[in-house]
């Protein structure tokens, strides 16, 4: 969420920027503005009253003393009076304050500078690619034809036991995904992130805290009785260990990583791009996620990106690297790089990761914070990233690497599988 203060003090900026997202939010900041206006002119005519009060108090107790009983009676039906618009003033402070943040929240983050307009991802600027593209033969299998073929994976079954979106796993199909997911996790550490064995149940203020509520709230899954959501990603109980915490300078970076499901409704999707593992309600992720000093955030989001990039690359996997542009930039996001992996036999490239910095509109809301110099009271920067997300590193790894043998596993993995081909 953006700060009230800086909306305040540069709302044409916060305006400007928020266009390159194509959005118009004149008419939105405007209307915080002049409530702000107001909740402050409350809160002064409030604390003017509230001293006014304290005064009027003393000085009954003076009367009372000196036998002006009279007096002193007139004084306290005026204190009474005070009081009242005393409790006028603060109710109207509540309702304009709830008004205010209700409509705080409706803003997406600021994109940074680097952060080109654009509607969609054909505007996404190409940063670089690697790899090599395999040249596979006219008759080469898409995933989820090998994944039958081999048994790896069974779709239909797992449309048996829940529905479609929550495939089984299945033999070497089963110990593929824990390689990869055992792999990810010992790069993470040796490059320095903590590991964390979080919830993937969260509650309604984790959600809050990260930004999925209430803007992605329709896919999310909910336990309605207990009021819990199916986590989307690690990302959200992570980045909320740190929700309302002062920690102090020298604690940062905080870096963490962990393996969770993650369950996503995808509303909305359908045809040939949900096909087999290319889109799923229940899929496996590790992630990476950092609390910086805001002045590193950036360096650290390039270190991120090319710890991400080297992971790709020890996989053997063709990839492009892409900066999104405003309309393709996520809601909570600052600036963000996706990556993707060429499939050979889909002709198309995956998406498997997208690494963003979030500058402090998470921890505004998270009031995740650290005490700098001189004792002052900072937000964090927050930010993540997949490294990776298993589905569509799966379903690479299958078409790419087919022969008419079998499939050549990569052999980064060979220690992790006990096997080199399936």
């Amino acid at each position: 969420m953006l700060t009230l203060k800086f909306l305040r003090e540069n709302p044409d900026f916060v305006a400007e920027r928020l266009a390159v997202r194509n959005m118009d939010a004149g008419p939105v900041i405007k209307k915080i503005v002049e409530l702000d206006v107001r909740r402050r002119a409350a809160q002064t005519q409030s604390d003017a009253l509230t001293a006014e009060q304290k005064k009027i108090a003393a000085g009954i107790g003076k009367l009372m003393q000196d036998g002006k009983k009279a007096e002193a009676e007139e004084i306290k039906k005026q204190a009474a009076q005070t009081k009242e618009k005393i409790k006028e003033l603060n109710h109207e402070q509540e309702s304009l304050e709830k008004e205010l943040n209700d409509l705080l929240v409706t803003l997406p983050n600021i994109p940074y500078n680097l952060v080109v307009p654009g509607k969609g991802e054909e505007d996404n600027v190409l940063v670089r690619e690697g790899g090599v593209v395999s040249e596979l033969p006219a008759d080469a299998l898409p995933h989820w034809e090998l994944a039958k073929k081999y048994d790896l994976i069974d779709f239909d079954l797992g449309v048996k036991l829940t529905g479609a979106g929550f495939p089984v796993y299945k033999g070497k199909g089963a110990r593929l995904q824990m390689s990869l997911i055992q792999f990810f996790l010992d790069q993470n550490t040796r490059a320095g992130y903590k590991e964390i064995m979080p919830p993937i149940m969260v509650n309604e203020d984790s959600g809050y805290g990260t930004g999925q509520l209430p803007d992605k709230s329709d896919q999310m899954y909910h336990a309605g009785l207990d009021n819990y959501y199916m986590i989307p990603t690690a990302e959200v109980p992570l980045t909320n260990i740190y929700r309302d915490t002062i920690l102090e300078q020298e604690e940062l970076p905080v870096r963490m990583t962990a393996y969770t499901p993650c369950f996503r409704r995808e509303a909305g999707s359908y045809g040939k791009d949900v096909r087999g593992l290319n889109r799923l309600h229940q899929f496996d992720k590790v992630e990476i996620v950092q609390l910086t000093h805001p002045e590193n955030s950036y360096s650290v989001l390039d270190q991120m990106v090319k710890h991400v990039e080297r992971l790709i690359q020890l996989l053997k996997l063709p990839y492009r690297i892409l900066r999104l542009c405003g309309g393709d930039l996520s809601f909570t996001s600052a600036m963000t790089y996706d990556f993707e992996v060429y499939s050979a036999a889909q002709k198309r490239w995956l998406e498997v990761s997208s690494v963003s910095n979030f500058e402090t509109f998470q921890s505004n809301r998270l009031k995740a914070r650290f005490r700098g110099e001189g004792g002052k009271i900072n937000l964090v920067h927050t930010l993540n990233g997949s490294a990776l997300a298993l589905p569509r590193i799966v379903a690479a790894l299958l078409e790419n690497n087919q022969t008419p043998d079998g499939i050549d596993m990569p052999e980064a993995l060979h220690k992790y599988l006990h096997f080199s081909r399936i």
